[in-house]
């Protein structure tokens, strides 16, 4: 499974709006420059965001987007699902032998119950936590 820049770029723009709620909109510009991101590839993710009413566009001088809901109430399942499509682990897995794809399917429910569970919240928080060893897996 691989989660390409949409998928990551999207939940940056969604992290950085739920630090962000209840302040009024926040430019995508400003989403940019502080994470060093493309501010037209943002403008590209933000459409189906809107689309999908994950958030609510203003526009003018001070205009920007903001979460459409409490950043409790999102998942990172949420914002993956529109940006990534669904959630796949291997392709062509009717071909495998039942143990795989017993095994496969498995792999798929964990990380799709880890998405669902996430919230921007929780994300948000995390942002505050100290930092932690980070590991790199492959699959």
């Amino acid at each position: 499974m691989k989660i390409s820049t949409k998928g990551r770029y999207g939940l940056t723009i969604m992290i950085e709006l739920a630090l962000h709620y209840g302040e009024g909109p926040t430019s995508l510009k400003m989403i940019a420059k502080e994470n060093n991101l493309s501010e037209h590839y943002l403008e590209q993710l933000a459409s189906p965001l809107r689309n999908a009413g994950l958030v609510k566009s203003v526009r003018g001088a001070y205009g920007g987007y903001m979460l459409s809901r409490e950043p409790k109430s999102i998942t990172a399942s949420d914002v993956l699902r529109v940006l990534e499509g669904p959630l796949t682990i291997v392709e062509g897995m009717e071909e495998e032998k039942p143990a795989q794809q017993s095994l496969w399917l498995s792999i798929r429910d964990a990380v799709k119950d880890v998405l669902d569970k996430t919230t921007l919240q929780d994300l948000v928080d995390h942002e505050n936590d100290e930092p932690r060893d980070s590991y790199m897996f492959y699959i």
